[in-house]
């Protein structure tokens, strides 16, 4: 008896432990679920990769870096699109040591020449939004250097500043003021073609720059981005001094009409100083990407 007992209680242990055992088998039949994927932010495209033009008028006017047309261009009114001329046409701007990094173009009075880089292939348009950046350095004391009237160091522009142009200007009075100013089809934002002057709306889209830091013998860094031109968003414009944000526009709603055959790059618009180191990218440059470009040794010929 006491062997059965014995035997009889040892099956139940087995049982119990089989049972437990059972218990702790995993389910092979629950579905087995992936850890969830973390996304990781995308790098954002290197500088050298977003340049489409760079003019370091070290070893002449044309462009060192281009994917479009390398070529420098004169016409001899400034807002001219015929009678253009590959070459600087003006004698009184020549090319001269001492720029910011090597050779600089030298202004000797009012450029009333159109000297301008073909758009295509260096400015990133499209009919339904786009963006980009322009940089470039001037060394000038504006209330001694420009002659009266206003002064446009850059304009983007198929046509005229007012007409679907993005551009930067120095005021016709001294103290003269620097000023951003991106605009889409005249006929959209200024149907009565107002000039400036009896247009308040005109001011109420620049970026004003009170007392710019300019002065002859010291190399000031401008640079302007642009994003989302033409977008049914609308888009906006920014101008960067030495690195540091001075503003952006308010937001451009109208649509940004050009002839990209026409469209130029245009430079030294009624301009006398120093100039150089002129560049393009096709996309906006971030707040930081601005302060590394302006720090750069040696300058954007160090992007290629």
């Amino acid at each position: 008896m006491r062997h059965v007992t014995y035997r009889c209680f040892s099956l139940v242990i087995v049982f119990v432990i089989a049972l437990a055992l059972v218990g702790c088998t995993p389910n092979t039949d629950t579905e087995i679920v992936d850890p969830p994927v973390i996304q990781t932010a995308q790098p954002p495209i290197p500088l050298a990769e977003a340049l489409t033009l760079h003019a370091s008028f070290d070893r002449g006017a044309d462009a060192d870096f281009a994917r479009g047309d390398k070529l420098i261009y004169t016409s001899p009114a400034s807002d001219s699109h015929d009678d253009a001329t590959a070459g600087i046409g003006n004698p009184d701007v020549e090319l001269v040591p001492g720029g910011r990094f090597g050779g600089a173009l030298r202004f000797t009075k009012k450029n009333t020449h159109n000297i301008f880089f073909k758009a295509e292939g260096h400015v990133a348009y499209t009919a339904k939004g786009w963006g980009g950046s322009a940089s470039f350095w001037l060394s000038l004391t504006p209330g001694e250097d420009l002659e009266p009237g206003y002064c446009d160091p850059l304009q983007i522009t198929d046509t005229r500043y007012n007409d679907a142009a993005v551009w930067v200007d120095f005021t016709k009075g001294n103290p003269r003021q620097f000023r951003l100013g991106a605009f889409g089809d005249l006929e959209a934002w200024n149907p009565k073609n107002l000039e400036p002057d009896q247009n308040p709306e005109f001011h109420d889209r620049l970026v004003v720059v009170d007392e710019p830091p300019f002065e002859r013998g010291r190399w000031t860094h401008v640079v302007i981005t642009y994003s989302g031109l033409g977008s049914e968003q609308g888009g906006t414009a920014k101008l960067y001094l030495d690195g540091e944000l001075q503003g952006t526009t308010p937001g451009i709603a109208e649509a940004f009409t050009w002839d990209l055959s026409m469209a130029q790059i245009r430079i030294g618009v009624n301009y006398a100083g120093m100039y150089d180191e002129l560049a393009l990218f096709d996309r906006p440059l971030t707040d930081d990407e601005v302060k590394a470009l302006h720090e750069l040794e040696g300058g954007v010929a160090t992007l290629y």
